[in-house]
């Protein structure tokens, strides 16, 4: 399971989000908080990308029966990168200066529920699609939705305010909504898929993937 794991892509894209946060801190005094916040919130949407990825696997439609049920696959894998995410994270936030660090319970709220929905869009696309990789997809429509999110949503209802504004709790809670609504997701999607790939087993007999 360990090797299987996409990590050159989870790396790639954990080394992108450490590389935007540190921009707050090689700037140095030129970096106000609200552009601290932008870098994070950034780094947190790359760190999401990765995770997008998590449950591509070229090896889905396996030509042998797989002992282990699907839906215990898929949390494994993310059992075994949730430390290390939340390691990730906390060098994430050690990388801004002090002075310029957004409220750190409230930007670890949008970092969870982001990283979350990702990994539920991809236990979604895993149970809706055939296709091995869907990661690439899921990632893409993440960046999108969270484009038209910033874009679109009333100030009343906006996910991304600053710590200044009025809003910044209700927008928290509204992010706790969002990873409660990603749980839902998750666990109304972890079973077998519904297009399911088959491969050639001995005999020439069709073997589920």
């Amino acid at each position: 399971m360990w090797r299987t794991l996409p990590w050159r892509s989870l790396g790639a894209a954990g080394g992108v989000g450490l590389l935007l946060a540190g921009l707050s801190r090689v700037a140095g005094g030129g970096v106000s908080p609200w552009l601290a916040l932008v870098l994070l919130r950034a780094a947190v949407l790359a760190g999401a990308v990765g995770l997008a990825l998590l449950l591509d696997d070229p090896a889905r439609h396996p030509t042998t029966p797989v002992p282990v049920p699907r839906p215990l696959r898929q949390a494994l894998r993310a059992v075994l990168v949730a430390p290390l995410a939340a390691l990730w994270w906390a060098v994430v936030l050690c990388t801004v200066p002090t002075g310029i660090r957004p409220p750190v319970a409230g930007i670890t709220v949008e970092a969870v529920a982001t990283g979350v929905l990702a990994v539920a869009g991809a236990v979604v696309a895993v149970r809706l699609t055939p296709e091995p990789r869907p990661g690439p997809g899921v990632a893409v429509g993440l960046l999108l939705t969270a484009v038209l999110a910033a874009l679109l949503l009333p100030h009343g209802w906006s996910l991304f305010p600053s710590p200044d504004d009025p809003s910044w709790s209700a927008a928290h809670d509204r992010w706790t909504l969002v990873t409660i609504g990603a749980v839902a997701a998750w666990a109304l999607c972890t079973g077998e898929p519904l297009a399911r790939g088959t491969g050639r087993g001995r005999g020439g007999r069709d073997t589920p993937g």
